[in-house]
């Protein structure tokens, strides 16, 4: 066989039956088979390596319903568990069923998940945080399925990614601790190369940690860690064991490791902010912790609006970058005195 994908006729031939008789296996019905003729179509089917266009089903059957892949890295972190149930509800309310994929970063699992929502019939795809966007992106392409991209990608791809500007928010969350609390004194914790973290968001920790060092100086110390939760205690902890707080502000560059990194402060009998000032990104219901924390953070809405929007052809010029925001906790140094909620 060629290299192009094999059709039922193909299949009959080779069993030497019709295309009928093929879809009455396919279908297990509704006619009946005799064993001997779909052992000769089962054994056509594995020797084509076959697999039903689940698009054209989809098609053809009439449906109110239309359905689109969502692909997110780590549904356990409370950003990704945003993004998926705000697109949610708007391709809800867009007649459309919203299939999940939870790729923990894994190239190979992303495409997995893509080629199987690819099979099903989706009618476009959302990925959240791509781990293979060149293969991922090669896959939409040869079959047809409009994709857009979301918050970061690895490897290049040639389209926009709505999401903010990473960068950007280092800068903000760094301006806030020069500006308003006269600190330049700062460190990072983050995991920003290949060796630190496999199956993480490294290049989103990278873009925030360049913001940073753009406003405190090239030279700010990084406490280097995996973008696990343990990782960031265990390595801040180490730290403070070998003779206090290295820098007189931490920025942690994921919302994941910012409540461990806490607790490494805490445990070292340090208090939040007289001795050390705690910054960080991202995060949910933030205003219930003790103190609260200062973080910068993502318009979820707004960009679950816009990539659904892109995606479905409804706003297909969308820019593709947006503003993050910086919400003034008590971490910093700051005192808030409006109630929580």
């Amino acid at each position: 066989m060629s290299g192009k994908r094999p059709t039922l006729a193909d299949v009959a031939n080779r069993a030497g039956t019709s295309t009928a008789v093929v879809s009455y296996v396919l279908n297990n019905g509704p006619r009946p088979v005799s064993d001997l003729l779909r052992a000769k179509v089962m054994s056509a089917l594995d020797d084509l390596d076959y697999r039903p266009d689940g698009r054209a089903r989809a098609l053809r059957r009439p449906r109110r319903w239309r359905q689109i892949g969502l692909l997110v890295p780590d549904l356990t972190l409370p950003l990704f568990g945003e993004f998926v149930g705000r697109i949610e509800v708007e391709a809800r309310a867009r007649d459309h069923l919203t299939l999940i994929g939870n790729t923990g970063y894994d190239p190979e699992r992303e495409l997995e998940f893509a080629t199987a929502f690819a099979e099903v019939g989706v009618d476009g795809l959302l990925v959240v945080g791509a781990a293979n966007a060149p293969q991922t992106a090669n896959l939409c392409r040869r079959e047809r399925i409009p994709v857009v991209w979301m918050h970061n990608i690895r490897g290049a791809v040639e389209a926009d990614i709505i999401g903010v500007d990473h960068v950007s928010a280092g800068e903000l969350i760094a301006g806030h601790l020069r500006d308003v609390h006269n600190c330049r004194d700062v460190a990072f914790v983050g995991g920003v190369t290949a060796a630190d973290v496999r199956h993480g968001d490294r290049e989103t920790v990278q873009q925030r940690l360049e913001g940073v060092a753009s406003v405190v100086g090239q030279d700010l110390p990084i406490i280097r860690t995996d973008l696990t939760p343990s990782g960031a205690y265990g390595a801040v902890s180490a730290i403070l064991r070998e003779g206090g707080p290295p820098s007189r502000a931490l920025v942690v560059g994921t919302y994941g490791q910012t409540a461990a990194t806490i607790r490494a402060v805490a445990d070292a009998g340090l208090r939040i902010p007289d001795d050390v000032r705690i910054v960080g990104f991202d995060g949910a219901a933030t205003d219930y912790g003790r103190p609260r924390l200062t973080t910068v953070q993502q318009p979820v809405d707004v960009l679950a609006r816009a990539a659904l929007g892109r995606l479905l052809g409804e706003n297909p010029s969308t820019r593709g970058q947006f503003v993050p925001t910086l919400r003034v906790g008590e971490t910093c140094g700051c005192v808030v005195s409006t109630p929580p909620g």
